[in-house]
């Protein structure tokens, strides 16, 4: 990216509540209740944190947040109140016409959702018309005919009509999408669970999209229960923070509530977290 024009910016669809035990797999709540507490009905409060990438003519948009869709049932079971990613979007002087492309990590509602909304008539359409919106195919596939452990998670009427309208874009693996942003497959969360970086100046910045969802999870074990590939994401998550540390990437978390992005660190020989303001 040319850093001179180039903006990087973390936009919120708001936030959603999940059940504490779900997020953090098999790790007992007395240890994970001291990172963060849960309320009367056992769900931690995560943020929807989707990332923006303005340079030039590019304006590229990592995962949409749950959007505007949802029944009441839905929004009482997760906690949601009414979807935030326009406003935000306005906020920075942009309407969903400037939006060239979106890049989902994976299909589960909570990235998918704010990539359709309903018309006047009740259908589902896409929200940005001028997006190309970016999967692997492999996910595609996942999410199109779910198994009965993952079936909750997608809602179709988040990615059908982007096909429907020829906005769909099927990656197969790693890919440069836009320039200077680049996707890179890691599986473990759902098959074809995707990963953005993107190199901003001299500083290489990652959305590691729910491979590890909060600063919480950036300890080995902590692998939540919705992951499909369990030991995969284990071993993905390994790779990827070993060259997060060596490379200085600068990681955004698309849960993280109160600390968003961060760095790795290694003092005394541990591995340390320091979060800062993108």
């Amino acid at each position: 990216l040319n850093s001179d024009k180039a903006e990087l910016i973390i936009v919120s669809d708001g936030n959603i509540k999940l059940d504490g035990g779900a997020m953090f797999g098999q790790v007992p709540r007395v240890l994970w209740e001291q990172k963060t507490l849960p309320d009367r009905r056992n769900r931690i409060s995560l943020g929807l944190n989707c990332l923006l990438i303005r340079n030039g003519g590019h304006c590229t948009l990592v995962d949409t947040g749950v959007g505007s869709k949802e029944p009441d049932k839905i929004k009482d079971r997760y906690g949601l109140g009414s979807s935030q990613l326009a406003k935000e979007l306005r906020n920075r002087g942009l309407t969903p016409k400037d939006i060239t492309g979106v890049i989902l990590t994976h299909l589960h509602f909570d990235h998918a959702g704010g990539s359709t909304r309903l018309d006047r008539a009740g259908e589902a359409v896409p929200t940005f018309p001028a997006a190309k919106y970016y999967i692997q195919k492999a996910d595609w596939e996942e999410a199109i005919s779910p198994n009965e452990r993952s079936k909750g998670s997608y809602h179709s009427d988040d990615f059908l009509p982007l096909e429907e309208r020829g906005q769909l874009i099927m990656l197969d693996g790693d890919s440069e999408v836009a320039p200077g942003v680049h996707v890179r497959v890691t599986g473990g969360h759902s098959q074809g669970h995707q990963m953005v970086l993107v190199n901003y100046g001299g500083e290489r910045v990652a959305f590691m999209g729910d491979l590890v969802p909060t600063p919480h999870h950036l300890r080995l074990p902590y692998v939540t229960s919705y992951d499909r590939f369990p030991e995969d994401t284990l071993e993905k998550k390994r790779a990827l923070l070993e060259e997060a540390e060596r490379c200085g990437w600068l990681i955004v978390f698309c849960h993280g509530s109160k600390e968003r992005a961060g760095y790795i660190e290694r003092r005394n020989g541990a591995l340390s977290f320091r979060p800062v303001e993108l």
